[in-house]
């Protein structure tokens, strides 16, 4: 089992490599998929106008104001209306914000014989990736409590620079925050936290109305249990061991629980609006990065499990 220090340094080799193969991945995808986001939110602004909450001058709408935003975001005097404490919105003047969240946690640094990276690796990769395809076609990107969103073509630098010099603890769902509504979330995550604690994360991050997509990343020795005979299981952020001695007799009951953690995360996202998918890290980082890029344009209007990219 690698300890915080020798994680430290897995983690740094990981973001150079992803800093170095995302660039590579973003330039080798078409370039018409770039440009076909580009021109249909063009048709959109220009159709419906640039409708969207943020920093701008003019008026836009009242919203009900979300528990952790600071007391001076409430309109006191619209408040006064009725029950309910409301938030003065103004339309959106410039791009609007994707929060990405590569999970860094001890988990994600497994990798079985079979995986082309680490789940470590591959989130980071991809999120780099993602980051500088949105960046170019407008959008401001933000890492929730360590990059603030930006819109600066060197994105992939400043998110690889604010990770190598994070020294919080490495913690598997993003911290507390409020998100604008308009804002879009992608959690990138092994997500084998307890249910309760994604049930939470959910339920703070759409609070304001904000939408968005967990990514389940996983091993594929995590898929398909391929293990027997007597096995030594070290759970890698608790430290605790489980030895089997017959491990091919669990496979059938981990298949079983996994199936049911996954459909337990997918009657949450469903509920709230969200997405939810997996990715095997046997597959390719640039079927997942095409599968991402889209899934940003439609979370806000579409639920449930998006199949095609499962394992």
């Amino acid at each position: 089992m690698a300890g915080p220090a020798e994680h430290g340094k897995q983690e740094t080799l990981a973001v150079r490599r992803a800093d170095g193969e995302s660039r590579t991945l973003a330039a080798s995808l078409p370039r018409l998929v770039l440009e076909a986001r580009r021109i249909a939110a063009n048709v959109i602004h220009g159709l419906h106008g640039r409708r969207r909450a943020g920093s701008g001058e003019n008026f836009w709408q009242y919203r009900r104001f979300a528990s952790g935003e600071p007391s001076q975001n409430v309109d006191w005097r619209r408040s006064a209306r009725d029950d309910h404490l409301y938030v003065r919105e103004h339309e959106w003047e410039a791009a609007h914000t994707v929060w990405l969240w590569p999970d860094r946690s001890l988990s994600m640094a497994f990798a079985s014989k079979t995986a082309r990276d680490s789940k470590l690796e591959r989130a980071l990769i991809v999120s780099f990736a993602l980051a500088e395809l949105l960046v170019a076609g407008g959008e401001r990107v933000g890492i929730p409590g360590l990059l603030n969103p930006s819109s600066s073509r060197n994105i992939l630098d400043k998110m690889a620079q604010a990770i190598l010099h994070d020294t919080t603890q490495r913690a598997s769902l993003p911290p507390s925050f409020v998100p604008t509504a308009l804002s879009e979330i992608l959690v990138l995550s092994d997500f084998w936290s307890p249910i309760g604690e994604i049930r939470t994360m959910l339920g703070g991050l759409s609070a304001s109305g904000a939408h968005g997509v967990l990514l389940q990343v996983v091993d594929p020795a995590e898929e398909t249990f391929p293990y027997s005979g007597r096995v030594e299981f070290v759970e890698p952020e608790g430290g605790e061991v489980i030895t089997a001695g017959r491990a091919e007799t669990w496979a059938s009951d981990y298949v079983a629980r996994v199936a049911l953690h996954r459909d337990q995360i997918s009657a949450e996202t469903n509920r709230l609006g969200w997405m939810f998918s997996t990715h095997t890290t046997s597959r390719s980082a640039a079927e997942l990065l095409l599968f991402l890029h889209g899934a940003m344009t439609v979370s806000k209007s579409s639920t449930g499990v998006k199949a095609g990219l499962g394992a």
